[in-house]
């Protein structure tokens, strides 16, 4: 039997990978034979990371295409050389994300709502459609949203990044739909509170940590790792009969 997590041969885009979740995501999917582009606005961070995982698997694995998820244009620049690079593209992981504000929504300005929804959505939409006909054309693909545990609950200091997240996984329904017979799989991550950068607001707040923590079964926040196999699961042959679904992955906390 084919081993269920073999990505050799595959090419994966990763957007917001040159740390935290997305970093972590692209060298496990390297790690299982694929080919990784690793992409944010910043080369230097994307350079670092993309050497670090090229070190940990001992091969050049990934390569770096920066790009600012807020332009189309340079959305298309990352698929078309993407391909240029590796010929075609299987798998498509959405990690990159903003939230500027942090508070109660009635103080959030227009500039703060519409770059949420711009960046944790439209960009979204623009990269699969970018990358969706050439997958479906081969009857193969694998799109992966990375959401939140925001998107399921109300919160008093996240309302537009919470309200972004709902709306990634009502996109992944819909595209599942869409793409499900030419089986193009499109799924969605929700973490809970993981230690990163990007999310530093919440667990360097004691207050906030221990509000996360305290009725969670595992009683911890999770590691940018504890993400990544589950991409990695969508990403191979373990998850061809999984679509349209959201995984949440936020060590129990939204279960009690």
């Amino acid at each position: 039997m084919a081993n269920l997590f073999d990505l050799s041969g595959k090419t994966a885009i990763v957007t917001g990978s040159s740390r935290g979740i997305g970093k972590a995501i692209a060298h496990r999917l390297a790690e299982h034979g694929a080919n990784v582009v690793v992409s944010s606005r910043k080369a230097d961070a994307c350079d670092a990371a993309a050497a670090e995982i090229n070190a940990a698997v001992g091969r050049t694995a990934a390569i770096t295409i920066t790009a600012n998820i807020a332009a189309k244009e340079a959305l298309q620049r990352l698929v078309d050389q993407a391909r240029e690079r590796f010929g075609q593209i299987d798998i498509l992981v959405c990690n990159a994300a903003s939230n500027p504000y942090f508070g109660p929504m009635g103080n959030m300005s227009d500039e703060q709502f519409n770059k949420i929804l711009q960046n944790n959505i439209v960009s979204n939409h623009w990269l699969i459609q970018m990358v969706a006909p050439e997958m479906r054309a081969r009857k193969s693909g694998s799109i992966v949203i990375i959401s939140s545990i925001g998107g399921l609950r109300g919160t008093e200091v996240l309302g537009a990044y919470a309200i972004s997240k709902a709306a990634d996984m009502q996109l992944t329904r819909n595209l599942a739909a869409e793409f499900g017979p030419d089986n193009v799989r499109v799924n969605t991550i929700a973490p809970g509170l993981i230690k990163t950068d990007f999310a530093k607001a919440l667990w360097d707040n004691p207050e906030i940590l221990k509000r996360s923590t305290d009725r969670a079964p595992l009683r911890r926040i999770g590691e940018p790792d504890e993400i990544a196999g589950m991409a990695v699961f969508l990403a191979a042959p373990a998850g061809a009969f999984t679509t349209g679904q959201t995984f949440v992955i936020d060590g129990g906390q939204t279960a009690v």
